[in-house]
């Protein structure tokens, strides 16, 4: 089965057959149109969780998908479920997450709420090195310009950061 990039132009082989729940519609529309971002009356976000269920099962079979995505797209509905996917692929005991660390990295520097509450999660969990500093830096730089949000995803920054701190001076 072959699972395109973006542009559609170069194939790469996946194990994962391409998720569709309706072939009449590019997989990536019908991606970005089923997730549904925080609104003034709800703070979190909905996803497909047949989707979402689909990539959990496959756990380490789905990495390489994941990675081609997040590497790949600048959508942010896309980009919010794929770590939303990525979060609940880490919770059901999915080896190797932390090897994607170098693609999650390109989004360091985002200013979506939605992606850094997703993001910081991912690193509290991982607990990759490396990812410290960009979750000071995030801290730092939403208490310089916040951004409008429903929600506070500094709670979700200082979190992680506490995590990595008390990790650090155990025992």
């Amino acid at each position: 089965m072959y699972i395109y990039n973006i542009d559609q132009t170069k194939p790469y082989y996946s194990q994962i057959p391409m998720y569709c729940s309706n072939t009449n519609q590019n997989p990536r529309q019908v991606s970005s149109n089923r997730v549904q971002m925080p609104t003034p009356q709800r703070n979190y976000c909905l996803f497909d969780q047949n989707k979402v269920d689909f990539f959990v099962k496959r756990k380490e079979l789905a990495i390489p998908y994941l990675s081609g995505l997040l590497a790949r797209s600048n959508d942010e509905r896309e980009i919010t479920e794929s770590l939303y996917i990525v979060d609940r692929m880490i919770d059901n005991g999915t080896k190797g997450v932390d090897k994607m660390y170098p693609v999650l990295s390109r989004l360091n520097m985002t200013n979506s709420p939605n992606i850094q509450t997703f993001l910081a999660g991912i690193y509290r969990k991982i607990q990759v090195p490396d990812a410290f500093g960009p979750l000071v830096a995030m801290l730092i730089r939403n208490s310089i310009t916040p951004q409008p949000s429903c929600f506070d995803p500094n709670e979700e920054i200082g979190g992680a950061i506490l995590a990595y701190l008390s990790d650090r001076f155990k025992g």
